[in-house]
C-alpha cells in the first residue's frame, strides 16, 4: 500500500543500505505517513480463515489500489507500470543514506 501510495503521490523512490531495498527517504516516508495519518483510514475483522473471503471481496469491491487478484480493474495496468517505473528509476539511482 505505501508503494502504491508514494508512487501515485509522486514521491521519489531510492534505494538504501546495501541497495537491495527501497523506500521513498526519510523525507519521503514522513510526508507519506502524514499524508495517510490525515486520508487513509483502515478497518478490520477478525476472520479465522482471511484468505477465503479476500477473493470475494475483490469481485464485488472498487479496490484499485488492490493489484494482487485484481487484475481486471482498469486501474491495475497503470498502478503496475507506475510502480513498474519507480522501481527501474530507483534502481539506476546512487543508493541513498
Amino acid at each position: 500500500m505505501r508503494l502504491s501510495l508514494g508512487c501515485l503521490l509522486g514521491l521519489e523512490l531510492r534505494r538504501v543500505g546495501s541497495g537491495r531495498r527501497l523506500t521513498f527517504g526519510q523525507a519521503g516516508e514522513k510526508a507519506l505517513t502524514a499524508w495517510m495519518a490525515d486520508h487513509a483510514r483502515v478497518c478490520w475483522i477478525q476472520q479465522d480463515e482471511p484468505w477465503t473471503g479476500e477473493s470475494e471481496l475483490i469481485a464485488k469491491l472498487d479496490l484499485p489500489l488492490n493489484l494482487d487478484q485484481n487484475r481486471h480493474h482498469a486501474f491495475h495496468p497503470y498502478l503496475s507500470g507506475l510502480r513498474a517505473s519507480a522501481r527501474a528509476r530507483a534502481r539506476n539511482l546512487p543508493i541513498s543514506s
